[in-house]
C-alpha cells in the first residue's frame, strides 16, 4: 500500500471518530430514544415533534371556532308545562267506567280514546234523538203538504208557514242532540261514550279505573303537551339586569331554549328573581323533575370556542396546545365557561388556530420531560 493510500484511509478514520464524538455529545444525557422520536424544547418553547411521532402519540387537530355565546351561570331550576300545554279531559256525563284505554305515563295522539264509560244520560239522549227523527220526518211531510196546498189557493198561507217552523223545530232538535252525542264521542245505542285526548302528549293524571263511577263533573286525565315545556329557576341577584329575555339557556345535555320571562322582584329570602324559559321537549323531560340550566350570554369579541377535550392543566393553569411550525406549543388560557362539549376561551388562543383535540396526555408526558 503506497504511502499517500495510508494517509487518505488514516484522515478517514480520523474523521468518523470525531463525527461519533459530536453526535454523543449531542444526545441528551441518559436519553435512550432514537433521534427520529425524541422531542427537544426549542429556545421558543415549541415541542418538536414531527408528523409520524406525533401519529404514533394519537395527536389530532382541530381548529378552534369564534365564540357566539359564554355561559354566564348554572342556577337550579324546575320542568313544568307551559300554562296553556296541559288540559283536563272531563267526563261530561255521570256513569260507570267501562275499561280504561291508556294509563299514567303514556304517549298519546290527538284524538286517542282514553275510556269508555256507560252512561245512563247517553242513552236517554239516544232515544230522545231517535224520537227527533221521527217527529222531524212528520213534520217536514207536513209542511211539503200544507205548502202544496197554500201555492194552490186551497189552505191559508199562514198555515203553511206554521208547519214550516214546526219542520224546522225537529230538524234543529235533531241537530242539537246529534252534536251532543258527537262532542262526548256517544253512541246513544249501547249508552256508552268515548273519552278522547284533544291534544298529542303525554298523560300526567289518570284518577280513573274501570268500574269505578264518574259523576260528571270531574277530569279522569290530564294531559300535557308532550312538545313544549317551560323551566322555572332562581336567578340571583348579580345577574339581574345582565339577564335578559331573549337570551339561551342550555338543559343537559343538549336541548336549548329561550329566556321569556325574567323577575323584577329579589326575594329577601334566597337574594334572587324568578326567571322563565321555554324549552323543547326531549329525553327526560318530566313535569315537575328539578334540574340545572346554563344561561348563555353574548360572547366578548375575539373569544374562541373549543372541545372539552383540548383544554389540559398545566402546572395548576388551564393550557392549550396549539399547532406551530416545527411542533405544538402550550399556551395558558383563560376559560370562560363550558356548555354541550365546548369550552369558551377569553384569552390565550385566537379562532382559526390548530389545537390538539386528542392525544393532549402524550404531549404533557413530553413537556414535563424537559
Amino acid at each position: 500500500m503506497s504511502r499517500r493510500t495510508i494517509l487518505l484511509s488514516g484522515g478517514a478514520t480520523l474523521a468518523l471518530i470525531l463525527t461519533g464524538l459530536w453526535w454523543l455529545a449531542a444526545r441528551p444525557n441518559g436519553s435512550n430514544l432514537p433521534a427520529t422520536e425524541s422531542a427537544a424544547r426549542s429556545e421558543s418553547g415549541v415541542l418538536a415533534v414531527d408528523a409520524r411521532r406525533a401519529t404514533q402519540m394519537g395527536i389530532r387537530i382541530a381548529p378552534a371556532t369564534a365564540a357566539e355565546e359564554a355561559p354566564l351561570a348554572t342556577i337550579p331550576a324546575m320542568i313544568q308545562p307551559p300554562a296553556n300545554a296541559r288540559v283536563a279531559v272531563a267526563a261530561t256525563f255521570p256513569g260507570t267506567v267501562v275499561r280504561t284505554l291508556v294509563v299514567e305515563g303514556d304517549s298519546v295522539k290527538r284524538g286517542q280514546p282514553l275510556a269508555i264509560i256507560a252512561s245512563r244520560d247517553v242513552l236517554t239522549i239516544g232515544a230522545d234523538l231517535s224520537r227527533a227523527h221521527a217527529r222531524s220526518g212528520v213534520a217536514q211531510a207536513n209542511a211539503a203538504r200544507l205548502s202544496q196546498l197554500s201555492r194552490e189557493g186551497i189552505i191559508a198561507g199562514a198555515r203553511a208557514d206554521e208547519a214550516n217552523a214546526v219542520a224546522a223545530e225537529a230538524r234543529a232538535d235533531v241537530s242539537e242532540k246529534s252534536r251532543i252525542l258527537a262532542l262526548v264521542n256517544g253512541h246513544g245505542g249501547n249508552g256508552c261514550y268515548t273519552l278522547t285526548a284533544p291534544i298529542a302528549g303525554r298523560v300526567t293524571s289518570a284518577a280513573i279505573q274501570a268500574g269505578n263511577p264518574v259523576d260528571g263533573t270531574t277530569a279522569p286525565y290530564v294531559i300535557d303537551a308532550a312538545d313544549r315545556y317551560e323551566v322555572v329557576g332562581q336567578l340571583p341577584e348579580r345577574l339581574i339586569g345582565q339577564v335578559r329575555p331573549g337570551m339561551s339557556v342550555r338543559l343537559l345535555p343538549d336541548l336549548v331554549g329561550r329566556i321569556i320571562a325574567v323577575g323584577s322582584t329579589i326575594d329577601p329570602t334566597t337574594r334572587s328573581a324568578s326567571l322563565k324559559a321555554e324549552i323543547p321537549g326531549g329525553p327526560g323531560m318530566v313535569a315537575g323533575r328539578a334540574t340545572s340550566i346554563v344561561i348563555a350570554g353574548p360572547a366578548p369579541a375575539d373569544a374562541a370556542s373549543v372541545p372539552d377535550a383540548a383544554v389540559t392543566m398545566i402546572g395548576g393553569k388551564a393550557a392549550v396546545f396549539v399547532a406551530v411550525r416545527g411542533g405544538f406549543v402550550a399556551r395558558s388560557v383563560t376559560s370562560g365557561g363550558s356548555s354541550n362539549g365546548r369550552t369558551v376561551l377569553l384569552s390565550g388562543v385566537s379562532p382559526g388556530e390548530p389545537v390538539v383535540i386528542s392525544g393532549t396526555s402524550a404531549l404533557k408526558a413530553l413537556a414535563s420531560a424537559q
